[in-house]
């Protein structure tokens, strides 16, 4: 079993659950953290016992962005050497992709402040469900940075063009209510009740067929890249390739029978 630092790594029945444990830095995203979170991530997507991930924090944040001070300390980099902020940047991009990737339902738990790098950390997941004193921000503009992991690429597509912009423009934040008009936060609950929310959520989720969410998540992500009539042929595409499964079969002699299927995955 592996052991991390920088966060914690749960099983419960199809559920893995990953806490960000940094809450005297309100779980900046280090090195350390986003080589654990990598690797997490990664275990997740390998064990075939594991149906949906959820990501959550620890302390008063889910997560306020990247953490940049370490990379500073060394000073001006010499001529001739790699920038390090540029390899740190990439490296926080890049397991927000992995997450974003991942074919499994993914759920962000925002149990506190979330901004900037903790932002595209949590529109990396599928579904986000928020705690009532969460707050959800971009904020790069703040500090005059330039988000490169889905601030500007991916939140116009969650909430739209105008509101987008107020959020990077500003670099406010808002309490999680208010974007769930928009769109980009599904539910909020009291914050006493978020663990329990998000499981019951979870589980529910992992008790349907493995195969049918992946190819889903699928057709839903690689969808809204096309048009609506290329979407429909792709989707019937998946259909006919779907109906061979053994999980379709399961599922509709278990309606037949009256009973709770038993999905397998394939």
């Amino acid at each position: 079993m592996r052991s991390y630092r920088a966060l914690t790594f749960e099983r419960r029945a199809g559920v893995a659950w990953l806490t960000l444990n940094r809450p005297e830095a309100m779980n900046a995203l280090s090195d350390l953290l986003c080589a654990e979170l990598d690797d997490a991530i990664t275990r997740a997507g390998g064990d075939r016992e594991v149906r949906v991930l959820v990501l959550t924090g620890t302390g008063k944040a889910f997560c306020a962005g990247a953490d940049l001070k370490g990379v500073f300390e060394g000073g001006a980099v010499p001529a001739g050497e790699e920038d390090p902020l540029n390899a740190f940047l990439d490296k926080v991009a890049g397991v927000i992709d992995r997450l974003r990737n991942l074919p499994k339902p993914t759920i962000a738990a925002l149990n506190g402040l979330t901004m900037a790098g903790g932002l595209e950390l949590a529109m990396a997941c599928d579904l986000i469900v928020a705690a009532q004193s969460a707050r959800i921000g971009d904020a790069h503009a703040n500090f005059g940075v330039f988000p490169g992991a889905g601030g500007a690429a991916v939140l116009p597509r969650r909430i739209g063009p105008t509101a987008a912009k107020y959020l990077l423009f500003t670099g406010d934040t808002l309490p999680a209510s208010e974007l769930v008009p928009l769109g980009l936060v599904n539910r909020v609950v009291p914050d006493a009740s978020l663990d329990a929310e998000v499981d019951q959520l979870a589980s529910r989720i992992a008790s349907k067929s493995p195969l049918v969410l992946r190819r889903m998540k699928q057709a839903v992500d690689d969808g809204l890249a096309q048009s609506q009539s290329t979407a429909l042929r792709l989707e019937r595409l998946v259909l006919d390739a779907h109906r061979h499964s053994r999980d379709i079969r399961e599922g509709l002699a278990a309606f037949v029978e009256k009973r709770k299927p038993e999905f397998k995955g394939y």
